[in-house]
């Protein structure tokens, strides 16, 4: 794995064709705000059909569904955790929603991803931690693995996608064969 395997950009989730994008999502599945509400109207009604016969999901777990009307074939629904100040386990669920959606990925042979910045918004988890939980489980399950090639980060805001450059900068290079 190589830096170049992991790009970090400012856009719209909604926009990117890659194999899957990653839903923010909340527990029903059945679509909210941001980024959730921003998937559920580009993919179109089917997307909530399908999310229906999935009878939610854990925060901290993930599912998948097909992308519907978005270029993006898949889409990977995760619950991240509302931050409470960091003692109810937060960021170990914030860390689960990065290596399950990156476990299915992998099963379904998925080799491009991209991720909004998972639990930042409306959740409030603070972005300097979420942006280094997030670079951290992607370097790692990269490493580990062959089937996924490239993870996008992608950032409604460009100072959250500076929070994740500085995360990716930070990281220790010694992590790279």
């Amino acid at each position: 794995m190589s830096r170049a395997d992991i790009e970090i950009i400012q856009g719209d989730i909604t926009e990117m064709a890659v194999d899957a994008i990653v839903n923010a999502a909340n527990t029903s599945l059945l679509g909210g705000g941001g980024v959730d509400g921003a998937i559920h109207r580009a993919a179109g009604p089917e997307l909530k059909q399908e999310c229906k016969g999935l009878n939610g999901c854990e925060t901290g777990a993930a599912k998948m569904t097909k992308g519907y009307q978005l270029p993006a074939k898949h889409v990977i629904h995760t619950v991240g955790p509302v931050w409470h100040g960091g003692g109810k386990n937060e960021e170990e669920l914030l860390a689960s929603c990065y290596r399950r959606s990156l476990e299915l990925a992998q099963e379904n042979h998925l080799e491009t991803l991209a991720f909004p910045s998972i639990s930042t918004g409306a959740y409030g988890f603070p972005i300097e931690r979420a942006s280094r939980i997030a670079v951290r489980e992607v370097q790692e399950f990269l490493v580990h693995q062959k089937a996924v090639k490239k993870v996008i980060f992608v950032c409604f805001s460009g100072e959250d996608a500076e929070h994740y450059r500085q995360a990716l900068n930070a990281s220790q290079p010694d992590r790279f064969p």
